[in-house]
């Protein structure tokens, strides 16, 4: 999914990243977070958009199936991954952890894909990250 800047500094929502040391400010309207499971190795996406009501989990999507990540029934196999749509409502905040056993969460836009760590400038390690949404400076 290709993000585009948000809010432009005039009283948008931005993204953050809050870790223990600090939190980082990014510009996205829309991402793709991207991890790989610990046990079955099995790479998980999920596409969201940035909304003034809250973090939206847009589409899903798994390239097999593992131990807790059975794709639910409406998912529909597409190019070698289940995809499907879940219906939630956008969430304020997203708490996400790391055990360190399966390197770390992913961020991608613009067809390029950072972790965490490079966005937030420090190792994370095995330690929480919340994402959330911050007003716009």
């Amino acid at each position: 999914m290709a993000a585009a800047p948000a809010g432009g500094g005039r009283g948008g929502v931005s993204f953050c990243f809050a870790t223990a040391s600090g939190v980082k400010a990014l510009a996205l309207s829309a991402f793709t977070l991207a991890w790989t499971h610990s046990i079955a190795k099995v790479e998980w996406q999920e596409d969201w958009r940035v909304t003034p009501a809250g973090l939206e989990l847009v589409q899903a999507r798994v390239k097999g199936t593992g131990p807790g990540m059975e794709p639910p029934r409406e998912a529909r196999l597409v190019d070698g991954w289940f995809q499907w749509r879940p219906q939630r409502s956008p969430m304020h905040e997203v708490v996400l952890g790391n055990s360190g056993a399966a390197g770390e969460w992913r961020l991608c836009h613009d067809g390029k894909c950072r972790t965490l760590s490079e966005i937030v400038g420090h190792p994370i390690g095995a330690n929480v990250t919340t994402m959330k949404i911050c007003s716009d400076p």
